[in-house]
């Protein structure tokens, strides 16, 4: 899913008269997207496509509309350790359930573009299961994006999974040098507090969760 994707969101504003890549409506600026599983890329869809497909078994199983939730675990914590077996050398990943592979798949966002790597299981297990939106998590098109700055906070944060691409976008489109400079760290910092702003947070009480 990463060439296709990544060029979505690297891309300049969208070009008028921009269509729906199925039913070819013409798409408004802001629109939703579906993936297709077979293809492993992203489709920019109209509302009445997004729509249609919104439910399971929808198109065959080949398209799945990408939900609009987030949701925030301020409890997620992760140490050095649990970093090192993630493999995030930099603090940022996401990741997210194939289900035509039948595998956990993490990419690691970096101005180069999005490395992909499969996970191993019993690091997903033993990590991320420590927070309650992995079971939560829908396959293909929501992630779990986990953001942590050295001896800083962590962001543990289902998402979209197509706002994880655009993460990816905005670093290509906006990094330079080494530490990336301060117009890709501002607008990295307004990505981070949007999808804080966006997410609700999960209950203490585990019964409560959505």
């Amino acid at each position: 899913m990463t060439a296709e994707v990544l060029r979505q969101f690297t891309r300049r504003p969208e070009r008028r008269g921009e269509r729906c890549e199925l039913c070819d409506e013409p798409l408004p600026a802001e629109h939703r997207h579906l993936v297709d599983t077979r293809q492993r890329s992203l489709k920019c869809v109209c509302p009445a496509c997004h729509l249609l497909l919104d439910r399971p078994g929808a198109g065959q199983g080949r398209f799945r509309a990408v939900p609009g939730r987030y949701l925030l675990d301020e409890s997620f914590q992760l140490d050095e350790r649990d970093r090192s077996r993630l493999q995030i050398p930099v603090g940022l990943a996401f990741f997210f359930r194939n289900s035509v592979l039948d595998r956990l798949c993490a990419f690691y966002p970096s101005p180069a573009g999005a490395t992909e790597s499969e996970l191993d299981p019993q690091a997903w297990d033993d990590v991320l299961g420590r927070t309650r939106l992995a079971a939560l998590l829908e396959p293909d098109v929501e992630a779990l994006l986990v953001h942590q700055e050295r001896g800083g906070p962590t962001l543990c944060a289902l998402v979209p999974v197509d706002v994880c691409y655009e993460l990816v976008g905005r670093m290509r489109l906006h990094w330079k040098g080494f530490d990336g400079g301060a117009e890709a760290r501002a607008d990295l910092a307004a990505f981070f507090e949007r999808v804080r702003s966006a997410a609700r947070t999960l209950p203490d009480d585990p019964g409560g969760a959505p």
